[in-house]
């Protein structure tokens, strides 16, 4: 987001700390929008001063967002003494034309706004609104006890289903008038104000754009920003007036010879058996093989850094011939491939390997996938810092044969055919592309359905798939991480080996819990993605893993509904009126919460028994999601033996809530149009 500050119109504030020293070298905080500046870089903007010259398309091009805070006449305020505090002509219309065809306004007004020598009010006026030339007066809703720096009563802040007022209660509007017109009302005086229920605070659509108009200014100064909810609504604004990203991401296309080596690919799938073996058709599928080795030989030079793997990859396709086209052996190929060494943004690789595709293909078919890692320097520092994961490969998709037009989201080496596991796996791969497009198409459509009005920046998320990308970027690396770490951590295979579902449920939604309160950190360190990984982390838990594959041990289904249901039962988030809110505030506290008790499970089951343990993780599901009336788990009526009561479990042991079996129904298309998205 890129925010421009105009301080070439005099105005009386400023975000360049040694002008606001000059401008009132005793107290610079009453001149200064620092703070408001720096809690905007905080998230990520980047905010520059327009310091001279006047407000041309060509200034205001590629300018998010526009600021423009009280321009005055200096006999009335200490002011930046840039320019004239009157607009051209040419400046209003030029204003005028970057919010219609889709930039921001944020216009901070005054008190008795018509003595201070600026046209604002023409530029407002353009928007359809008007402010009025009075202070406003409230002894009995004032800060201080001063009549002048009246208390707001807030609207309810929703527009197009984004909430304005997110995380905000309180206002204090100090020396304000008000204003008229259009627009949505955040705040307003108070009714016993004079004049009473008059609007403060109004955000207007305007062609494309959206405008933002304030009847004072001194809320977001140095000196208040950090009273009440002031910083909240500050950010909340800003973000909203710069609309949201509405791009599709990056465009790849892979050449000519990429396309004949899928298609090779497709034409050998239907003769292969689930284990990748070709039991007929030998000469038709050795032909195959033999074009799929052609095309990566011709590919081959576009990827000098894997020369040795694709070298072994031909070596293992002809000896996979020879050897009659029995099960395949990938060993060779797949130890020579090491995309854990080289995390460079943006370098590409082949991959082609007999392999099933998680939560897609489950057969070992040849499949061929063309990738690029995601490996920003941001994410690298992160890593570097505090969560050292070098197995960890964030990539994104160029092009792929059938088995990943799916839902299948990770390369990982254990899919691969080999003849034996290999001594360690060293790399996996996580398509972060992939599962940030999922997660916006879901939560779309569930917070249009639910009616949940997301905050501004909740909002821009789910439009950009750019930042999408990067919250599940860090979100995987973290969650990715925390798999090896804490009390008593579990094989993230764990269904593998006979053990009750609801436990990997729990292992995944524990390192998801973590992710978010290490989000909650690393945004308080000023990492702008992390705000963006707790929004990711809550809607997809909440909205998409519910309702999302079949409902038999659906593990990461039941995580979702053990949050939703935790946050509901403490009432942080409510089903009202077919109406879904969610109090913003507590949502930390309540993913804190859960975690605890999902971590001292972990801890007591140290010194439990592996019954008892199993029997401890049940109950806790249970107390928030009601198991099965006809459980047997859930009425202790199990057999001795271990795999006997592994098959005790219902397929459904925890069924749906009403709430999930309505949404399910409502966004069934939504979730299956995300197969194999990108």
């Amino acid at each position: 987001m890129r925010v421009l500050f105009d301080e070439a119109h005099s105005e009386a504030w400023t975000i360049r700390r040694e002008t606001a020293e000059a401008m009132n070298p005793g107290h610079p905080d009453d001149n200064g929008y620092v703070r408001a500046a720096e809690l905007l870089r905080w998230r990520g903007a980047t905010v520059t001063a327009h310091t001279e010259g006047p407000l041309t398309p060509e200034r205001l091009a590629g300018q998010d967002v526009l600021v423009i805070a009280h321009p005055s006449a200096d006999r009335w305020e200490r002011t930046t003494g840039l320019g004239s505090p009157v607009f051209t002509e040419a400046e209003l219309a030029a204003v005028a034309d970057h919010v219609r065809d889709g930039g921001g306004l944020v216009v901070l007004a005054e008190h008795e706004q018509d003595k201070y020598g600026s046209n604002l009010a023409d530029l407002v006026a353009k928007f359809g609104v008007e402010i009025e030339h009075l202070t406003v007066q409230d002894a009995r809703n004032s800060h201080n006890n001063v009549a002048s720096w009246v208390l707001g009563a807030p609207g309810e802040g929703h527009l197009d289903g984004v909430d304005l007022l997110a995380g905000v209660a309180r206002a204090c509007f100090y020396r304000a008038g008000t204003l008229r017109g259009a627009g949505e009302v955040l705040f307003r005086t108070s009714g016993q104000a004079d004049p009473a229920c008059a609007p403060l605070v109004v955000a207007v659509r305007h062609g494309a754009g959206r405008v933002v108009v304030l009847a004072d200014s001194d809320l977001f100064g140095d000196d208040s920003i950090a009273e009440f909810d002031h910083a909240r609504l500050w950010t909340n604004l800003v973000t909203w007036a710069a609309a949201t990203p509405t791009g599709t991401g990056q465009a790849l296309t892979t050449p000519a010879e990429f396309a004949a080596l899928k298609a090779a690919v497709e034409r050998l799938r239907p003769l292969q058996a689930k284990d990748g073996s070709v039991p007929e058709a030998k000469a038709e599928a050795a032909d195959l093989v033999a074009e799929i080795v052609d095309h990566v030989v011709r590919l081959a030079p576009a990827f000098p850094h894997d020369a040795a793997y694709l070298d072994a990859v031909v070596a293992d396709f002809r000896k996979w011939v020879a050897g009659g086209l029995e099960v395949p052996d990938f060993l060779d190929s797949l130890e020579a491939f090491h995309p854990d060494t080289q995390r460079v943004d943006g370098l590409e690789h082949l991959v082609v390997f007999p392999m099933y595709t998680q939560n897609g293909n489950p057969n070992r078919n040849i499949e061929a996938v063309w990738v690029r890692t995601f490996w920003p320097d941001w994410l690298a520092e992160v890593e570097a810092g505090r969560y050292d994961n070098p197995m960890f490969v964030p990539i994104t998709f160029v092009d792929f044969t059938a088995g990943y037009d799916s839902n299948s989201a990770v390369l990982f080496p254990e899919t691969v055919a080999v003849r034996q596991t290999p001594a360690a796996f060293t790399w996996g791969g996580i398509f972060c592309d992939r599962e940030s497009a999922r997660f916006r198409a879901v939560t779309g459509a569930a917070a249009s359905t639910l009616k949940l009005a997301l905050p501004p920046d909740a909002a821009r998320l789910v439009a950009s798939p750019e930042l999408a990308r990067d919250a599940f970027a860090l979100w995987d690396l973290i969650h990715d991480r925390t798999h090896s770490h804490g009390d008593l951590p579990f094989d993230p295979f764990m269904i593998k080996q006979r053990m009750p579902y609801w436990l990997y449920s729990l292992e995944e939604l524990r390192c998801d819990l973590t992710a978010f309160g290490e989000a909650v950190r690393l945004e308080a360190e000023g990492v702008p993605q992390a705000r963006y990984v707790q929004y990711a982390m809550l809607f997809d838990r909440l909205f998409r893993f519910p309702i999302t594959g079949d409902r038999v041990r659906n593990y990461d289904g039941l995580g979702g509904q053990l949050l939703f249901a935790y946050l509901h039962r403490n009432d942080i988030v409510r089903w009202t009126d077919n109406r879904l809110s969610v109090d913003w505030d507590r949502v930390a506290g309540g993913v804190a919460d859960l975690r605890a008790q999902v971590e001292k499970l972990y801890r007591d089951g140290i010194d439990r028994s592996k019954l008892a343990h199993w029997l401890a993780a049940h109950h806790l599901v249970a107390e928030y999601v009601p198991a099965h009336p006809a459980s047997r788990w859930a009425a202790r009526d199990l057999p001795e033996e271990q795999k006997a009561m592994v098959d005790a479990v219902l397929p459904d042991e925890f069924p749906l809530s009403m709430f999930y079996e309505a949404l399910r129904r409502k966004l069934t298309d939504v979730v299956e149009s995300t197969k194999g998205v990108r």
